[in-house]
C-alpha cells in the first residue's frame, strides 16, 4: 500500500541540535534508567508550575491512572468527566472499574460546562432514581456507588472553569484530577494549567508543546499523594522498600533517563516553544479571515494565556466535513476530525448502552471540528498552503 505524500505535515516535534546532544550525552553515562536526569526533569516543573510535587512517568495515560489510584477511587465508583476528549481520560477510570459520569461542553470551548457538573453532583447527592437517571448510564448500574471525584480536560490547550468546578468539589467533598496534557503552559485567570484542585497531569507526545517522545508527569501539592505516585510508578516500591520489596500493587510507569534527558533541554526553552506556536496560531487566524460558515477557535475570557496544542476550526452544518476532509487530503495537506465523542466508541456503547443524541454538544463538535496542520515548525508559506487549499474545498 502506497504512503500518501503530504505537501505539508500534521505535526511535527521541534527538535534542535540541544536537544540532540543532550540524549547523546545521556546515552554516555552509566544511567539509562532511574538517573539523574529524571530528577532535573521534575525540578524544571516544580520551577515552572510552582507545585510541591512533579512526578515523571512514562505517558500522560500512566499519570491519569496514577491519580485515580492515588484518589483511593476503585469498583464502581462515579467520576464526573467529559466525553469530549482522547479516550485515555476516561479510560483511566475504567481500568480502575469506576464508572463515568458523561457532562457534555461548553459549545465554545469545547471544555467541560461547570453548571452541569454542578447539577450532576446534587443529582447523584440526592439518590433519588429519577435525578440518577440522568446521568448513569443505561447499562451495567448494578454496582454503581458513590461519586469520589471530577476529571476534567483542559481541551486544544484552554483550560476549562475551575473557579466553578472547585466550588463543586468543594461542597461535595471531590477529588479533582486536572487533566493538561494539551494545556502546558496555559494560564486560567493567570494560574497555570495543571495548578488546579488535587493533581495536574501533563502528556509529552510529539505533537505537544514539548516532547519527550513517550512521556507524562504528575503534579501536586499533596506530600501523601505524591508518595503514592511515586511508588505505584515504581512498580509499587515505597520509599523504604529495597529493590525486591513491593508495599504496594504497582506498575512500571517510569519515565526513562533518555526520554527526561529530551526533557530537560526542551524545558530550557518552555517560553519560546510556546511563542512559535502562537506565533502559528496568529497567521492561522489572519489568514482565516473572517470567512463565512467557519468558526476559529474560541479564547475564554478566563483564559489569560492560551497554550496552542492543536488549531482547530469548525465548519457550518451545510459543510461536510468529512468530504471536505478527503479532498484537502487528496490535495496532500493532511486533516483530523477532532475529537470522536468517546461515548460512541463501539466499546462504551457495549458496554454502558450510549446512543447517538445522548450529548448533542460534544457530537455536534465531533461532527463538525477540523484540525489543520500545525506545529511549531510551520513556516507562514505552509499555513498559507492549508488556507488557500481550504478555501477553495469551501467554495466548491
Amino acid at each position: 500500500m502506497a504512503v500518501r505524500k503530504y505537501l505539508v505535515p500534521m505535526s511535527s516535534p521541534d527538535i534542535n541540535k540541544d536537544d540532540q546532544q543532550a540524549v547523546l550525552e545521556t546515552l554516555q553515562t552509566n544511567y539509562l534508567s532511574i538517573g539523574p536526569k529524571i530528577q532535573t526533569f521534575e525540578q524544571s516543573f516544580l520551577d515552572f508550575t510552582g507545585a510541591a510535587h512533579a512526578i515523571g512517568v512514562n505517558s500522560g495515560t500512566a499519570g491519569l491512572h496514577l491519580c485515580v489510584r492515588a484518589a483511593g477511587i476503585s469498583d464502581g465508583d462515579l467520576v464526573i468527566t467529559t466525553p469530549f476528549s482522547f479516550v485515555s481520560s476516561t479510560n483511566v477510570i475504567l481500568f480502575e472499574h469506576a464508572v463515568p459520569v458523561f457532562v457534555d461542553v461548553d459549545p465554545r470551548t469545547g471544555n467541560i460546562d461547570p453548571l452541569q457538573v454542578k447539577q450532576a453532583a446534587v443529582d447523584i447527592a440526592s439518590n433519588d432514581p429519577e435525578k440518577l437517571e440522568k446521568w448513569l448510564p443505561r447499562k451495567n448500574r448494578e454496582k454503581v456507588g458513590s461519586l469520589k471525584a471530577i476529571l476534567p480536560v483542559d481541551v486544544f490547550g484552554q483550560p476549562a472553569d475551575y473557579d466553578l468546578l472547585q466550588e463543586t468539589a468543594d461542597h461535595h467533598g471531590l477529588t479533582i484530577i486536572e487533566d493538561s496534557c494539551e494545556a502546558l503552559g496555559a494560564e486560567y485567570k493567570h494560574k497555570k494549567a495543571g495548578r488546579f484542585g488535587d493533581f495536574g497531569v501533563f502528556a509529552f507526545y510529539p505533537n505537544k508543546q514539548i516532547t519527550t517522545g513517550e512521556g507524562g508527569l504528575v503534579i501536586t501539592d499533596d506530600d501523601g499523594y505524591a508518595n503514592i505516585v511515586r511508588a505505584l510508578r515504581n512498580q509499587g516500591r515505597a520509599p523504604d522498600d529495597t529493590w525486591l520489596q513491593h508495599t504496594y500493587l504497582g506498575y512500571n510507569y517510569r519515565l526513562d533517563e533518555l526520554s527526561a534527558a529530551l526533557g530537560v533541554s526542551q524545558m530550557k526553552r518552555i517560553n519560546k516553544l510556546l511563542e512559535k506556536r502562537e506565533h502559528i496560531a496568529n497567521w492561522y487566524n489572519t489568514k482565516l479571515g473572517e470567512i463565512n460558515g467557519v468558526e476559529k477557535p474560541f479564547i475564554s475570557p478566563n483564559t489569560t494565556k492560551m497554550s496552542w496544542f492543536v488549531y482547530v476550526i469548525r465548519l457550518d452544518e451545510r459543510f461536510d466535513r468529512d468530504k471536505i476532509a478527503d479532498k484537502l487530503d487528496i490535495a496532500g495537506i493532511p486533516v483530523r476530525p477532532y475529537f470522536l465523542p468517546i461515548h460512541l466508541q463501539p466499546y462504551m456503547v457495549n458496554q454502558f448502552g450510549y446512543q447517538h443524541g445522548d450529548y448533542p454538544v460534544t457530537e455536534d463538535l465531533g461532527r463538525r471540528n477540523l484540525a489543520l496542520p500545525f506545529s511549531g515548525k510551520m513556516t507562514e508559506g505552509q499555513v498559507d498552503l492549508v488556507c488557500r487549499e481550504l478555501l477553495k474545498y469551501l467554495k466548491d
